[in-house]
């Protein structure tokens, strides 16, 4: 019997802590294993960034019923965390509230069935999960009653490479080449950009947030230029919902992405997929596309073109993932993005989330796979079904309950107020303030 077994929660971000306090608000044991040395190791990391979604928003429910118990105070519901302070504020408070079930320094190296290759039928439903992990005491293996891996994506950022895979000369110019959004309110990174001609590769909301912020570099530093690279054949509706966004901040960001672009600070180049990066005796870099056409040189890439699942660790388990989104194939439909945003993805769960392999759950932007716009609410709503099924309270795990902001769009043009006292921001903006699609869409785990 595996019953007094563990749950073991791979990631100790929003959405692995969030189940952690599930499963201690049922009664459940859990270790949280971490590989950073820190809550929100993925958070901390675009600290500079706000999101678009309130304080409302990113705590989940079970999670603040444990901290009320630690004298946390709530930061004010609407106003809109940068990384950093949603990573000291909630995340740092929470995984201390968790105590010794949360252990730092701990990478996971594969996950397994007790003794049984993916191959083996028999024992399945009855052996324990076995989790593989590193740390620096040396190697280990733990046995679980479950596995719910809430690791993210965030060190899979997609290459530059319009097919999926690096442009030919990418990795060799690395040092030129960034993969997150930079922090240019830090003197030194803004140095690093200010006079130069930098490109930017990506349409979603941390490229937003990438304009926006080198805009004003622009504004303030004569000679910086600022190419756009759209792999789609038109700008289109890039610039999101505006007023029909219902999560405000995100609406704004597109806005003024907008007006760096029209007031000339942006040079935006469509329908530009790239198959080479070749260096320039002067240390610069030429990108060519598949069609032939070459940029005049550029100082500085920035690619955000979007974040992947790293599915390594699970090759020895069974998973049921659509070929397309290497999300769960039941969830791909409801999340697949030539279909929908983020405010029309219907709220979801167990059912939807379950793999062949028994007691194992993909949650979080994992669970997306390549899928973007991703929204913490969703993730906690994720949580609380799944560790509802753990616990045995199957009507609870079927129900839904959770409303999702309405967003007519995440892309389209509009016009939006931006809310009093804070500016506009997301999970994709840039340090104070910047914007950050994190409302949810990309760094989280």
């Amino acid at each position: 019997m595996t019953d007094d077994l563990p749950v073991v929660v791979i990631g100790a971000g929003p959405v692995g802590l969030a189940a952690a306090a599930h499963l201690v608000d049922r009664e459940l044991p859990v270790v949280v294993l971490e590989a950073g040395g820190r809550a929100g190791t993925a958070v901390a990391q675009w600290n500079h960034v706000r999101l678009f979604s309130a304080w409302s928003e990113l705590v989940d429910p079970i999670a603040e019923k444990l901290l009320d118990n630690t004298g946390w105070v709530r930061p004010e519901s609407s106003s809109y965390p940068s990384g950093a302070e949603w990573a000291d504020d909630y995340l740092a408070p929470l995984a201390a509230a968790l105590g010794d079930r949360v252990r730092y320094g701990v990478r996971v190296t594969g996950v397994a069935r007790r003794g049984r290759d993916r191959v083996v039928d028999a024992g399945r439903d009855t052996e324990p999960l076995t989790v593989h992990v590193m740390t620096a005491a040396g190697e280990m293996r733990l046995q679980a009653r479950a596995v719910i891996d809430a690791s993210g994506t965030w060190t899979s950022p997609n290459p530059l490479g319009g097919d999926g895979l690096p442009a030919v000369g990418e990795l060799a110019a690395a040092s030129r080449i960034a993969y997150r959004v930079p922090d240019l309110a830090d003197p030194d990174v803004r140095a690093g950009y200010a006079g130069r001609r930098v490109a930017v590769a990506g349409s979603g909301h941390s490229a937003l947030t990438a304009i926006v912020a080198l805009a004003e570099v622009a504004e303030q530093h004569p000679g910086t230029e600022i190419l756009w690279l759209l792999r789609r054949g038109a700008v289109g509706a890039v610039f999101g919902g505006g007023d029909a966004d219902q999560l405000p901040a995100r609406g704004a960001l597109g806005q003024r992405a907008k007006a760096a672009a029209e007031a000339g600070h942006v040079r935006t180049v469509t329908g530009f997929r790239t198959s080479d990066v070749t260096p320039t005796a002067d240390g610069r870099l030429v990108l060519e596309s598949f069609d032939g056409h070459r940029l005049e040189p550029v100082d500085e890439v920035v690619v955000l073109t979007g974040f992947r699942p790293d599915l390594s660790a699970l090759s020895e388990i069974r998973l049921d993932l659509d070929p397309v989104l290497q999300a769960p194939r039941k969830l791909a439909p409801l999340i697949d993005p030539n279909v929908h945003s983020c405010g029309t993805v219907y709220p979801h769960g167990v059912a939807e989330l379950a793999q062949p392999e028994p007691n194992l759950y993909l949650v979080g932007m994992k669970s997306y796979g390549r899928a973007p716009t991703f929204l913490a609410m969703t993730g906690y709503e994720q949580v609380r079904s799944v560790v509802a099924e753990l616990a045995g309270d199957h009507e609870a795990a079927a129900r839904v309950e959770l409303t999702l902001p309405e967003t007519g769009v995440c892309g389209g043009a509009g016009v939006f107020d931006e809310p009093a006292g804070q500016t506009a921001s997301g999970c994709c903006a840039p340090a104070g303030p910047q914007l950050l699609q994190l409302g949810l869409s990309s760094p989280i785990r």
